[in-house]
């Protein structure tokens, strides 16, 4: 292995980092589990090196080289991920993306802004944002994730149900594949040029190339913003308003649906106990804002649902980018995390019964609560929280994996799907199978295998061991 990193430094230079602290750092993502073995004395290792590539050129010289040398290549970013899709190894290469960042190209007529991938997202949100624009992508790790890892997770952001999810914002991208070669797709508004090639990198988890530069199509910064609330009996009393105003054309960005746990926890003194929060934040040209509130209230207060100030969401607002450390809970002998998932309106209550019910099966769980985040006119997604507090810590990770596992098998259970915006990484690849079909599997197989024939990018994640 000291021969391989010779070489590695010969091919590359002063890139190459091996530095124990620079290590240590990139070891893996924000997953839970990573961190409960980091406190329980069993962290993964660290990698070999890590590359800090400063141009695309530099990225596809990193990727000849690894290949060259037989060293796996992860793909490293903001690792803001929650899903273990980051976990190197003593042969591993870490690429790091950070390197690359900063504006490319701004058009205020075309409304696109390019940037570098290792750009973190306040700066490209401050960018856009001192031209009057805004990408309006709104992940709670904004703080903590670049733009290339928007797209390599395909992610969703807060603001979603109107300004749509990472593939809708998305305009172009550049590339590098396993062998070097670059891969740029263009930038018109809309192709029919074959199978659209953006979607090879979208939610591939850095194990079918790197993303070096990102385009997104902007919009103008809102005329108006304004909150409403609502509380209703409980969470299903108020599933159906919202289906309603989603199929009648009303695109609240915000649309936040706590079940009773939850908005006592989160809006305690303003929603009634026992009773389910509804937070609405509407955007856009004042007359259009005021006419959807009106809209709005309407379908809600039809459904039963009682208005609330519209300070519980400021109080949103104000809290909703902060993301919880697990060091102080783990530490406690707390197992805590969140899972979510996505369903047809037909289905969303059933899931909800049949996860929370599940959970709360699990001897050591203490709470088991949910919310909805992000809807759709078909849909919606479910955001489920555990917490749990095993007798003897040595149980922390079994617990965890129950949990998991017992969320995964109930959502399947009920026709829904496993993921809706924090990828599959490790936690949910076991899963996949069951969500895509052995024939889904296959083919992703086959495109991996065309691209990257020694598996030499980012391997476990994604795809289920064979």
């Amino acid at each position: 292995m000291t021969h391989r990193l010779a070489r590695l430094r010969e091919a590359l230079g002063t890139i190459v980092t091996t530095d124990p602290a620079t290590l240590e750092a990139h070891r893996h993502d924000y997953w839970m589990l990573a961190q409960m073995m980091d406190l329980h004395d069993r962290p993964s290792p660290a990698p070999l090196a890590v590359v800090r590539p400063e141009s695309t050129e530099q990225v596809s010289r990193t990727l000849v080289a690894c290949r060259d040398l037989g060293l796996p290549v992860i793909p490293f970013g903001g690792a803001s991920g929650v899903c273990g899709a980051i976990e190197a190894s003593p042969e591993s290469v870490v690429l790091s993306t950070r390197s690359l960042e900063g504006l490319v190209a701004l058009d205020d007529d075309d409304l696109r802004a390019s940037f570098r991938a290792g750009t973190m997202g306040p700066d490209a949100e401050r960018i856009v944002q001192e031209r009057g624009l805004t990408i309006g992508h709104w992940p709670q790790s904004i703080d903590l994730s670049t733009v290339g890892g928007w797209v390599a997770t395909r992610a969703s952001g807060q603001y979603s149900s109107a300004y749509g999810n990472i593939e809708d914002l998305l305009l172009g991208l550049e590339a590098v594949l396993p062998d070097g070669s670059v891969l740029r797709t263009s930038e018109t508004p809309r192709a029919s040029a074959g199978p659209d090639l953006r979607q090879l990198m979208l939610g591939s988890e850095g194990t079918l190339g790197v993303i070096t530069e990102v385009t997104f199509s902007l919009r103008p910064l809102p005329e108006a913003s304004v909150g409403q609330a609502f509380h209703f009996a409980d969470i299903f009393a108020g599933f159906d308003p919202i289906r309603r105003f989603m199929r009648d054309g009303w695109r609240p960005p915000v649309i936040r649906l706590y079940d009773a746990p939850e908005s006592a926890r989160h809006f305690e003194g303003q929603c009634p106990p026992g009773r389910a929060a509804l937070i609405l934040l509407h955007e856009g040209p004042r007359s259009q804002v005021d006419l959807q509130i009106s809209e709005v209230a309407k379908i809600c207060t039809a459904a039963g649902g009682v208005e609330m100030s519209d300070e519980s969401v400021g109080r949103w607002l104000e809290h909703r980018n902060r993301v919880p450390t697990f060091t102080e809970l783990l530490s406690n002998g707390l197992v805590v995390d969140t899972i979510e998932v996505g369903a047809p309106w037909s289905r969303v209550g059933a899931l909800y019964d049949a996860v929370t019910q599940s959970l709360r099966e699990v001897p050591s769980v203490r709470a088991a609560t949910g919310h909805s985040s992000h809807s759709y006119r078909s849909g919606t997604n479910l955001y489920f929280t555990f917490v749990a507090r095993p007798d003897d810590k040595a149980q922390m990770a079994d617990v965890y994996r129950e949990c998991w596992t017992r969320t995964m098998q109930a959502t399947l259970a009920t026709g829904c799907g496993i993921a809706h915006h924090h990828g599959i990484g490790r936690v949910r690849r076991d899963f996949l199978a069951s969500e895509i079909g052995e024939t889904g599997i296959g083919l992703l197989r086959a495109v991996k295998g065309a691209l990257d024939p020694q598996g030499l990018l980012n391997p476990g994640a994604l795809l289920p061991p064979q």
